[in-house]
């Protein structure tokens, strides 16, 4: 059986070994187009198998593919109401490719497979047990679980947040033993010489509005951040891939620094807050607007606990800015970057995180966020470069 001119490789499945028999599915010419919807397929063009003899099929040889690709396949047919399935609908499914139309039809159908779920599952390898627990962590419905699961391969790998945790920490010890401490290193005459924190007086060199993530006050700063980032945000890149994360973690970094310069004008901003805030606000608010649907355990006292060490951290911000700096005029760093963090992810990182096989150009919310984000962007760039000026800002001398 083909589709179109392109071959696509599957597993031994019903269809195929119905094709081979020359018997039991009769379809008509498929075509290279993927179809939206099965309301939207043309008899004419495109193969089709109703869903009764696809069930006949599944009993008879299902034994021969993956439980789980199994289970979605039987969710394929219990979910769709027209009572026929499209060939191409098979092949992508087979090839790991969920179509709009799987989508639709789970959505139409039952939203849990009539399986064992994936907690079940016994004889599975650390690597099996490690994927199965990331599922659990950030995914609400058990068929998204059981697609993760099955379809997971560890590449690439979750190397963003490893990589920033990574660079954070060795500008960290460089600057330690550098200024010669490790705990509250802004008190240091040299910390904000350094070319990455933002400071007020050089807001001009627009690299310091993200590169101010590595630097921190102290190694309670950065240990709080890194516990955070870690645990948080490696199970969140295992599942929506480093470019979603890393646009929800950039965006809370941008929206910090910016917040600061709006709202705080005379503080120097440091430290990964804004990021960090990001990731957890929106995997937080994942958990609590599907909360009967997440299965991770202990998950009231997970989200007690994240919050406790956010405010702790938030709290120690708030602390040492309203502290007597060591070295007036200047303040110490701002809050306010945990704020905009906070911010972004309950709002575009909600809309990033909600639907995870979903492209984000196919999310209307995720849209009207970015806007609203880019707009706040540009509003506030005009307001660095008149605003200053405009309302005669004393601002501290540059280090």
């Amino acid at each position: 059986m083909t589709s179109g001119t392109r071959e696509t490789p599957v597993n031994s499945s019903p269809a195929v070994a119905a094709n081979a028999e020359g018997e039991e599915i009769e379809v008509l010419e498929s075509t290279d187009v993927l179809p939206v919807a099965p309301e939207d397929y043309d008899p004419d063009s495109s193969g089709f198998i109703s869903t009764e003899r696809f069930r006949d099929l599944l009993a008879t040889h299902g034994s021969e593919l993956d439980p789980h690709k199994l289970e979605v396949l039987l969710a394929l047919a219990d979910g769709n109401a027209d009572g026929k399935i499209c060939y191409q609908d098979f092949v992508n499914l087979m090839s790991n490719k969920r179509s709009n139309s799987f989508r639709r039809a789970i959505l139409q159908g039952s939203r849990q497979l009539k399986g064992c779920s994936l907690r079940d599952e016994v004889g599975l390898g650390l690597p099996q047990r490690l994927v199965r627990h990331v599922a659990y962590e950030t995914l609400p419905r058990e068929v998204d679980r059981k697609w993760y699961f099955d379809s997971y391969t560890y590449c690439p790998p979750p190397w963003l947040i490893l990589v920033i945790t990574i660079a954070e920490v060795a500008v960290f010890m460089y600057y330690g033993f550098q200024l010669d401490r490790l705990v509250l290193q802004v008190s240091s005459p040299s910390f904000l010489k350094s070319p990455l924190p933002y400071h007020p007086q050089l807001r001009a060199q627009a690299w310091r509005y993200l590169s101010y993530i590595f630097m921190h006050t102290g190694i309670e700063h950065l240990s709080l951040n890194m516990a955070m980032q870690l645990l948080v945000g490696v199970p969140l890149e295992m599942v929506h891939g480093a470019l979603r994360i890393g646009l929800v973690y950039v965006c809370g970094v941008l929206a910090g620094s910016l917040a600061v310069s709006v709202t705080d004008m005379t503080a120097p901003v440091v430290g990964s807050s804004g990021g960090v805030y990001a990731l957890v606000s929106a995997h937080l608010a994942n958990v609590v607007m599907n909360w009967s649907g997440m299965k991770c355990q202990f998950k009231l006292f997970r989200m007690a606990m994240a919050l406790v060490c956010m405010s702790v951290e938030f709290g120690r911000a708030v602390w040492l800015r309203f502290y007597p700096p060591a070295f007036p005029p200047c303040p110490n760093p701002s809050f306010v970057a945990h704020l905009g963090g906070v911010v972004v992810g309950l709002t575009l990182g909600v809309v990033v995180l909600q639907n995870y096989e979903q492209r984000l150009q196919e999310q209307s919310l995720f849209w009207i966020f970015f806007s609203v984000y880019t707009l706040f962007v540009l509003c506030a760039v005009f307001w660095n470069i008149f605003a200053y000026s405009l309302l005669d800002v004393r601002l501290p001398p540059p280090p």
